[in-house]
């Protein structure tokens, strides 16, 4: 059997196995998803401001993304989150809850492997290149800034 033949045989078992997704009803979730966690979180500054009308803005919005990670992780412990990621893809994975996703997930599945090899190593597998590109790029943009 040749390499073209064999490529275009694997093509077609590929085709066969990958799961057909319904474009429409899926960005419709994502999007109601979304729009679900960033209405949650609005929620959570108004209560934080309705409580405490003294609280500057800024530190309002800081204890919003506190909370957010916070349910999210705990979420994502539970085992709910991974659910609705399955259900609403980028919805669940663009808002801030998505980030807490991506580092609490590889040390909950790692845990088993002790905290320092386990959960602590793998924390960073997901989230760690994005921030260090992060890092990297706000630097390179600093410097830019300040030369400028």
């Amino acid at each position: 059997m040749d390499t073209k033949t064999r490529n275009e045989k694997y093509n077609q078992y590929v085709e066969a196995k990958i799961p057909k997704t319904r474009n429409w009803p899926s960005l419709f979730n994502s999007f109601w998803v979304g729009g679900l966690i960033c209405m949650i979180g609005q929620g959570i500054n108004d209560i934080i401001l309705l409580i405490s009308p003294t609280t500057a803005e800024q530190t309002a919005w800081a204890y919003t993304l506190v909370i957010l990670i916070f349910l999210a992780s705990f979420l994502t412990g539970v085992g709910i989150y991974d659910q609705i990621g399955q259900y609403a893809g980028g919805g669940s994975i663009v808002p801030i809850t998505g980030f807490s996703n991506s580092i609490t997930s590889p040390a909950v599945d790692f845990k088993n492997e002790g905290i320092i090899f386990g959960m602590c190593v793998k924390m960073f597998v997901i989230a760690g290149p994005v921030i260090v590109i992060g890092i990297v790029a706000s630097a390179i943009v600093g410097l830019i800034y300040l030369l400028l």
